[in-house]
């Protein structure tokens, strides 16, 4: 019966949100991000190799680097039932490094090294929603050797090694805000509802005990935080691109699936007063086992509760990192303007559920099966650039990402909705082959509703629970924006 107050922070570990949808950054080029992400129909130099790998072979420089950083500035609001409550993010900074290098005319090769991954919320510790999470983060990089042979004027093809590797961290609730209280009154009323003739006789124990409990009404009585890195796994990057004429031409890319895994994360747990906590958890026991005495056996009182010893193991997991599919074309009206379009099909649909696994043994008892259910999504892109002097080039863009977290499955780990962005940039040139980039982005989230159905695991333990103590719907009104600046440099030579 030990096991009554575990893991209800474990039922859902995301390892998620970000500015673009589910746990995915797309922010890998201050140049690209004035131009909606746009990329994967443009000759871009060293920068083709996170966009599409075939676009190297038409660099015109022997090398070409380019490294910049970004800013996420993120924010969220839920209002629910009773509350409202809005994040406290710290600014994510993705950054990207690339550099190029032309082997023979047709051939070019190069190293990247990226953040298509990563996150940071962070809500109140004892919030409404604590249960779920309290705070989140998530950093993935991405170091890319790659290859790209121009096999005709017009053709080219292009293919990187991905080495993925990062860390993740996160916290919520073990017993979240009136939680205690909750479980207190279940217990009240199944004594008086199956033996009214003993609660006159309990009563006088149990209200002081009640009333002490009710200390962590507004107060998440125990946390659980998680910490762990993940070791480097493998995938790919593959494109082609082909220039129709000489104002048109179209770019393919496909980015592999990658599956991160957590193998031996830490755990620590967390109180608002452990010494207090401990206390009140003692004297809840000695009345379970009056109780115990006292009524019929089989009565359905858990014997005793308690947090399990999860601070003595460790944890491992695995998380989906997903596939990309890109489409593009780009038009040249003249000589001074660029104009692409693409689509980005993002396979979402492979993050069904998610595992956590406990060891050693002793604590296998407490492993978790999560469902996500989600599914895949598309993101549509437009962006222009106008070259307007020799030395300034500006750009503008848009693009719509769809949502891949369905209603019943929205959760505030990952405030989920679709987004609109709304972009803008540009590049100046002191020197002829050395530009400093600039954009600003702005993502504006489209509000939804949306439940997140999870277990009371201090309910669960307890024999003959009626199936509508056994669960919780956590629903709320969802609403999100960020604000994304970048700078980068780059210089050929």
């Amino acid at each position: 019966m030990k096991k009554v107050l575990a893991l209800a922070c474990l039922a859902t570990l995301p390892l998620s949100y970000a500015a673009a949808e589910g746990f995915q950054v797309n922010a890998q080029s201050a140049k690209q991000a004035g131009m909606g992400h746009v990329g994967v129909a443009l000759k871009l130099g060293a920068e083709s190799m996170h966009f599409n790998p075939a676009g190297l072979a038409f660099m015109d420089k022997t090398v070409d680097l380019s490294a910049g950083l970004s800013g996420v500035f993120a924010y969220a609001t839920v209002e629910g039932n009773g509350f409202k409550q809005s994040t406290d993010n710290t600014p994510s900074t993705p950054l990207y490094a690339y550099a190029g290098f032309k082997i023979y005319d047709f051939l070019a090769a190069g190293l990247s090294i990226n953040t298509p991954y990563g996150s940071g919320i962070k809500w109140s510790d004892d919030w409404a929603g604590s249960h779920l999470v309290q705070d989140i983060s998530l950093k993935a990089f991405n170091i890319q050797p790659t290859l790209s042979w121009r096999i005709t004027d017009r053709l080219s093809i292009g293919a990187g090694l991905m080495m993925m590797f990062g860390n993740i961290s996160m916290s919520r609730a073990l017993i979240g805000p009136g939680e205690m209280t909750y479980m207190a009154n279940y217990m009240t009323q199944a004594i008086a509802t199956q033996y009214p003739q003993m609660l006159p006789m309990l009563q006088p124990v149990m209200e002081p005990i009640i009333q002490e409990m009710a200390i962590y009404d507004d107060a998440s009585a125990a946390s659980v935080s998680l910490k762990g890195n993940a070791g480097v796994r493998l995938g790919f990057n593959v494109g082609a691109m082909f220039d129709i004429n000489d104002k048109l031409t179209v770019g393919i890319s496909y980015r592999s699936k990658v599956t991160a895994k957590v193998k031996e994360g830490d755990i620590a747990l967390n109180y608002a007063n452990e010494e207090h906590f401990n206390q009140l958890v003692g004297k809840i026991n000695t009345l379970l086992q009056t109780a115990g005495q006292l009524l019929p056996e089989g009565n359905g009182l858990p014997s005793g509760i308690g947090i399990p010893p999860l601070n003595t193991g460790n944890f491992s997991a695995e998380l989906p990192l997903p596939s990309n599919l890109n489409v593009g074309i780009a038009y040249h009206p003249t000589a001074r303007w660029t104009l692409s379009g693409e689509v980005q099909f993002v396979g979402w649909g492979a993050y069904e559920a998610l595992d956590v696994h406990f060891s050693p043994s002793s604590l296998s008892a407490y492993n978790i099966y999560a469902p996500k259910k989600y599914k895949n999504s598309r993101i549509y892109r437009l962006g222009a650039e106008f070259a307007a002097t020799d030395r300034l080039d500006v750009r503008m863009g848009a693009y719509f990402d769809e949502s891949p977290v369905e209603r019943d499955y929205l959760n505030p780990e990952t405030p989920s909705m679709d987004k609109v962005g709304i972009t803008a940039g540009c590049s100046f040139y002191p020197l002829k082959n050395f530009s400093v980039d600039f954009s600003f982005g702005y993502v504006q989230g489209i509000s939804r509703d949306g439940s997140y159905t999870d277990e009371y695991m201090l309910m669960k333990a307890i024999p003959n629970v009626a199936d509508e103590y056994k669960t919780r719907v956590f629903s709320g009104h969802y609403s999100a924006y960020a604000l994304m600046p970048a700078i980068g440099v780059s210089y050929k030579f």
